[in-house]
């Protein structure tokens, strides 16, 4: 629920936020100078029955839905159009009249969509949505299909101008709420300075309640590096009571409580862009929080706790059952006798047929083939349901089992109860994976989630289980069951288990202690509140998953469900901003990211050579991209720069700081078959993945071979390193189109490549001369990159419009 609009007679449009033109929609900052009341009577007075089109069906259907005392779809319209700047080709596609709950009630809320077409083609958005009772807006989301936008890098606004112009607008758009936010200065920090002019600065405004900030209620904008406000969204709960506390821990001893609870696990994950797809053993520490007054650790109820349940200490059996089967293989008959012997399939069940496939992984070399087998379930001659199945055409591996059927006209008394249906799940277990059992733990489920609160309305148990070798959980496993509550059968199965290979014994591990310090230097401890809705549903609690089902299935009616709200002030740990996903060595206490396996830090790295130096500022960019390697701190910017260095370069520089889609499955495959491209790079090389990127992408040719990683490059190499980046590479060659007055032109190779670079002033001379052959260091090529990238964005062309 949010207050009520004051009247503002300010007409002024933020130009500065949204850009005015064709193909620009401007941000009105007239907060309504009228209020609900004087809408309404405006509107009877310029409309009459005989000049207004007649109401579709739909249209009168939403009408009656209408609360009375909020605003009609008319007086919604009139007041989005104070708020935006809607342009007259802009047309109102649709309206939606719904509600939001809130923690006591609910907020009605009207949504719009305006939209532009030119030849039926959709070239401009404007979807808004305000409170139907006070007109307050509450979202706005622009979108334009401009292609002759093209944004200036560097850019024209910076995250403080951003910060600036949002300030601006809120105060004209929700100025009642001026006084109750704070800006967030973690939330949306771009860690990394930006490679082109395609930036969004992510802004957001907290609640403040009691000199705290409430995270859950903000307001955010979203605006582009051209000033434009693309996203406005108020998220706010003036229903909630906040307890006011008088003494609570100081942020040292919630630290200390944290640290006590903090409790992390042993994951075994497989970084997805690594080009070594051995599993790497991690220490896991997800967020939690604090009562700040007692420092109790509390349950996350925002956060799903691995299938909603706590890992059982036990696994299913101390040792195997068997060992594991050899690979042999498999008929398509023993694939259809495997499912058949495996499960209950109904007596009504007709055998359709089965299927043979392979595949081969890129990342391993192997191949893997399974059977697919079908069968349709009839009743009565009608086609009722199917079953399908997997099994793995070199094991004899059961992959997945799934069962369908129209089970309207079942009994609905369950055979089966929850502690049942566990019992079967573990003795499938037993039969079809017996040599793991002894690594398989049970996932125990809450009441909420194991339907022994409301067992009458279970129609099938579901039971997951976690594979751990060593006490650490295989993070990319999965193994599920689901457990057909009026028939007591398996209605679906299924299991993913990687080839991978682990250590026969238990590595030694960090301590704990020393992973929980490293992982506080991951997180912020934040103050602020956390608001916890208990939905009862006939004098029992349900979890919101199902009261979120009822609402939409329309069996909820108004005070059949009750609403229990707890607010307590806590102590939560919130991720630093960071330019990249991490996760911690379990064995060696260092950072790595997630996507590459790579060593890292939670710190962008930084020179400590460069303060003063002319190239500084190009510099520090190419440290941070760790295009440019340090050592001992030092980026040693008047030393040549390698070859190998000026590939790394230039491949983070045009990939916005990443190789390029699709190149790790190419890099994965080359190093498993431990090849290279090049004779003198290898597999295991720091320069690997750059150089056959640009092998890939052609920016460089195979020659002979070889590549030479660790030589010097020379000015008259890099120019045309620079001109096959930006795309013209084969027109320079034609030289004689470029006419380049150089007084050493005789002594370049590349005369095209260099009248290029020299023209668009990505490089420079010196009296008049190119100097070819001269090296080029490394303040040199990270300032002739720095210049690729302005142009670049000035030599993006918009294409032809006919």
């Amino acid at each position: 629920m949010v207050g009520k609009i004051k009247p503002n007679k300010l007409a002024l449009v933020l130009a500065v936020a949204m850009v005015s033109s064709a193909m620009s929609v401007s941000v009105s900052a007239q907060a309504s100078s009228e209020k609900p009341q004087q809408v309404r009577a405006e509107l009877k007075d310029v409309t009459s029955p005989s000049s207004s089109p007649s109401p579709s069906q739909e249209e009168k259907e939403t009408e009656q839905k209408v609360n009375k005392e909020d605003l009609s779809k008319e007086e919604a319209e009139k007041l989005f159009r104070q708020y935006v700047n809607i342009p007259k080709d802009y047309v109102l596609q649709s309206s939606r009249y719904g509600s939001a709950r809130l923690a006591k009630g609910v907020q009605t809320t009207w949504s719009m969509d305006f939209v532009k077409r030119v030849n039926s083609k959709h070239i401009g958005s404007i979807y808004v949505t305000m409170s139907a009772k006070t007109g307050q807006l509450l979202n706005y989301n622009s979108y334009t299909d401009n292609p002759n936008a093209k944004p200036s890098y560097p850019l024209k606004v910076n995250r403080a101008d951003a910060q600036k112009l949002a300030t601006a607008f809120i105060d004209q758009i929700a100025k009642d709420y001026v006084t109750k936010v704070k800006f967030n200065e973690k939330f949306g920090v771009q860690l990394l300075p930006p490679l082109s002019g395609e930036v969004r600065h992510t802004l957001r405004y907290d609640r403040i309640v009691n000199g705290i900030p409430y995270l859950n209620n903000y307001i955010q904008l979203e605006i582009n590096s051209e000033g434009h406000v693309l996203n406005f969204e108020l998220n706010w709960d003036d229903s909630i009571v906040f307890p006011v506390i008088d003494k609570k821990l100081t942020l040292e001893q919630a630290k200390e409580k944290i640290a006590q609870a903090a409790n992390p696990e042993l994951r075994y994950i497989i970084p997805y862009n690594a080009q070594n797809r051995d599993p790497r053993l991690s220490y896991r520490l997800n967020p939690f929080s604090v009562q700040a007054i007692t420092g109790e650790k509390l349950k996350d109820s925002s956060q799903h706790l691995y299938f909603e349940g706590e890992i059982s200490d036990k696994a299913i059996s101390e040792k195997p059952l068997a060992i594991k089967p050899k690979e042999t293989s498999v008929t398509e008959t023993q694939a259809r006798k495997i499912i058949e012997d495996a499960f209950v399939l109904p007596a009504n069940s007709e055998f359709v047929g089965t299927s043979f496939s392979e595949y081969r992984d890129d990342t391993t070399g192997k191949t893997y083939s399974y059977w697919s087998i079908e069968w349709n379930i009839k009743k009565d001659g009608k086609h009722i349901g199917s079953i399908s199945a997997n099994v793995n055409g070199s094991t004899g591996l059961i992959q997945n089992y799934n069962e369908y059927s129209d089970n309207s006209n079942a009994s609905t008394a369950n055979v089966i109860t929850y502690e049942k249906a566990v019992e079967k799940a573990v003795e499938t277990m037993k039969k079809q994976l017996p040599w793991l059992t002894n690594e398989l733990y049970l996932i125990e489920k809450s009441p909420e989630h194991n339907g022994t609160i409301n067992p009458e309305e279970v129609r099938a148990y579901s039971v997951e289980f976690a594979h751990k070798v060593h006490g650490a959980i295989i993070d990319y496993d999965r193994i599920s069951v689901s457990i057909n509550a009026k028939t007591g059968n398996i209605q679906y199965y299924d299991v993913s288990i990687a080839p991978s290979t682990y250590p026969e014994k238990a590595p030694v591990t960090l301590n704990k202690d020393i992973a929980v310090e490293r992982w506080l230097d991951y997180y912020d401890i934040d103050l602020t509140y956390r608001v916890i809705n208990q939905y009862i549903w006939n004098g029992k609690p349900i979890p919101s998953e199902k009261y979120y089902t009822l609402v939409a299935a329309g069996e909820v009616g108004d005070g059949k469900i009750e609403n229990e709200v707890d607010v307590q002030l806590v102590y939560q740990l919130t991720a630093k901003p960071s330019n990249e996903s991490l996760y911690l060595d379990a064995v060696t206490g260092n950072w790595h990211n997630w996507e590459t396996g790579d060593i890292t830090q939670l710190e962008l790295p930084s020179a400590n050579d460069i303060s003063g130096h002319w190239a500084e500022q190009s510099l520090q960019l190419m440290v941070a991209y760790k295009a440019l390697d340090l050592e001992e701190g030092n980026v040693r910017p008047n030393e040549g720069i390698t070859r190998g260095e000026m590939i790394k370069m230039l491949i983070l520089a045009r990939n916005n700081g990443g190789y390029y889609e699709g190149f790790h499955t190419m890099s994965a495959s080359l190093e498993f078959k431990n090849q290279s491209s090049f004779k003198d790079v290898a597999a295991d090389s720091s320069y690997f993945a750059y150089i056959e990127s640009a092998l890939q992408q052609n920016l460089i040719d195979l020659g002979d071979g070889t590549f030479n990683p660790d030589a010097k490059v020379t000015r008259d190499e890099m120019s045309e390193l620079i001109v096959r980046a930006l795309g013209y590479n084969a027109l320079a060659n034609y030289d004689h189109i470029f006419k380049a007055s150089f007084k050493d032109s005789a002594d370049i190779q590349n005369k095209g490549q260099a009248a290029v670079v020299v023209g668009l002033k990505i490089m420079s001379l010196s009296d008049g001369k190119f100097l070819p052959k001269k090296q080029v260091t490394r303040a040199e090529a990270s300032v002739a990159f720095f210049r690729y990238l302005q142009s670049r964005s000035e030599l993006q062309e918009a294409p032809l419009r006919m």
